[in-house]
């Protein structure tokens, strides 16, 4: 007989039935993320954390609960990405508190414990691995739409780990850039993920071009099309090309996030088009689990001011091509709507809703349709969104939502 340590009495190996504590503690936590997503790659240097980053930033800006978890031992970057170099994590006695970067973001690195950022960390595997196990069983991650997972390069301990121990819904995204010689080192994170049978969400090919600042030419400093070619192969969505220019590196020394540049830089178009398939995720799921929305109002207040485009009469599904707007005042005590009018909007410029909203006092606007980054930029506002709202009368529509009643489906603008 030995004791196994996961219960107070000895046991026969193998014959305990109790779950360890820190199991436990793990499944709990991970009983509240909609969504796990890997980023890696089987190749250093391809910006796999400039990707996780920057994917986490712009779910967190359309308004979902993101967590940022960086396993990236041996090179924590994520805190320099961010601008957090100097955060700490509130600690209590057997539990920790991720940094919040925003109301929608929360970030874990081992960056922030570590005394001094030149600090080496000589770790074998199994420290390293204990430390993930802390990561996913000790911190108050609480409810996540997405929790991103910043894995090192290559196949070893911590990708690993990360994939067990967040079980077989966790998806990859695969980072790479376009010359062979990457290619040749990422085919093998598919391999990796094929073996420990964890779907692979897509590949991204990132430093896909060279756009220079002064006159938009494109050059292909390390060719193009290779991460496009290897999804192709393998039979995985290609997530898209995020190119290079001044912006980039800048963006990455700065801790100023890409989402921050914009729909029109490249950088930002190409993040927008990487995003979208994970907002449908995030959308199918729960048009799965019944598409049923959080109805709730703004806890401060007497009313709320609810936004709904509008097209010949019906809930509008392209948000930014409507032909007027239903505001609708409701009552946040009774939840009955008060009054209401149709307004024209302005012209439809990158932007000039979520302000004319903002100062018209909107708290919450229902939608059908709208881009990510319009998204973001309502969630900047401080005004809630609901997309997947399906076409109607504006009021019916609104009673849905304050009855719990409104089921939503896909977001069908991809712009």
């Amino acid at each position: 007989m030995s004791e196994c340590g996961s219960c107070s009495g000895n046991c026969s190996e193998g014959s305990c039935q109790q779950e360890n504590p820190q199991d436990q503690r793990i499944k709990k936590a991970l009983g509240r993320i909609k969504n796990k997503i890997v980023v890696m790659s089987g190749k250093g240097g391809v910006g796999k954390s400039t990707v996780a980053t920057n994917i986490a930033v712009a779910l967190s800006m359309a308004g979902l609960k993101v967590g940022l978890l960086d396993v990236d031992v041996h090179g924590p970057s994520v805190p320099r990405l961010l601008s957090l170099q100097d955060a700490q994590p509130h600690m209590e006695r057997d539990c920790m508190e991720p940094v919040a970067w925003s109301k929608n973001l929360s970030v874990m690195s081992l960056g922030f414990l570590l005394p001094s950022k030149d600090d080496a960390v000589i770790w074998r595997g199994p420290v390293k691995i204990g430390l993930i196990r802390q990561f996913i069983s000790d911190v108050l991650w609480g409810d996540l739409d997405f929790l991103i997972v910043d894995c090192p390069p290559g196949t070893g301990d911590e990708p690993l780990s990360a994939m067990q121990e967040l079980g077989k819904d966790a998806k990859a995204v695969i980072v790479t850039t376009p010359q062979g010689v990457a290619i040749d080192d990422v085919r093998r994170s598919v391999t990796f993920c094929n073996e420990v049978g964890n779907e692979i969400f897509g590949i991204v090919e990132n430093m896909s071009g060279f756009v220079c600042s002064k006159c938009g030419n494109v050059e292909n400093v390390f060719g193009t099309g290779g991460g496009e070619a290897l999804a192709k192969e393998v039979g995985v969505r290609f997530l898209g090309r995020i190119p290079m220019n001044a912006d980039v590196a800048r963006a990455g020394d700065e801790g100023f996030p890409l989402s921050k540049l914009g729909d029109h830089s490249p950088a930002g178009e190409a993040l927008n088009h990487i995003i979208k398939p994970l907002i449908d995720l995030a959308g199918r799921l729960q048009e799965q689990k019944g598409g049923e929305v959080d109805s709730s109002l703004p806890e401060s207040g007497d009313t709320t001011l609810v936004a709904i485009p509008v097209a010949q009469g019906q809930l509008c599904q392209h948000f930014g091509h409507c032909e007027k707007f239903a505001l609708l005042e409701v009552d946040n005590a009774s939840r009955e709507i008060k009054s209401g009018k149709l307004v024209d909007p302005p012209a439809h410029e990158p932007g000039v809703l979520p302000r004319w909203l903002a100062d018209k006092g909107c708290n919450l606007v229902l939608a059908g349709g709208m881009g990510a980054r319009a998204q973001s930029l309502f969630t900047e506002n401080g005004i809630k969104v609901v997309v997947g709202a399906q076409g109607g009368d504006p009021e019916e529509v609104l009673k849905s939502y304050l009855s719990g009643s409104l089921v939503v489906g896909e977001n069908i603008c991809d712009h």
